[in-house]
Parts: C-alpha cells; structure tokens; sequence
C-alpha cells in the first residue's frame, strides 16, 4: 500500500485536500479514515488523499 509521488511544482493542486504527514503510517489512515481504495500521493512533507480528484493520481502522479 504505497502513495505515488506528486512533483512539489504540483503542490497548489491537492494543498486544499485532506492530508497527514508523510511520517504517518499510510496503511493505517486508509485502513482507519480514508478506505483501502483511496488514491495518495506523497508531496513534500506530506500525504495527500486525492481520492476526489483521481486526474491527480492518475495523470500527474508516479510510482516510486
């Protein structure tokens, strides 16, 4: 259960979303707040749900 990798020049687009620190625990917040199918990305120093804007996740986005 990995988050995919967003480029800090895309920080604007998911600063406005629900995020937690990239130091929390990813299977945790799926499995407690946000469901096993959420879509995250990690940008910066932290972790973003983008599971409602998939474009993000999908488009912008990259497994590392």
């Amino acid at each position: 259960m990995r988050a995919k990798y967003l480029s800090i020049e895309h920080e604007p687009k998911v600063k406005d979303l629900p995020n937690f620190s990239k130091s929390g625990s990813i299977i945790g917040m799926k499995k407690k707040y946000y469901g096993k199918d959420a879509l995250l990305v990690t940008c910066g120093q932290y972790i973003y749900n983008v599971t409602s804007r998939p474009e993000i996740y999908h488009n912008l986005a990259y497994q590392y």
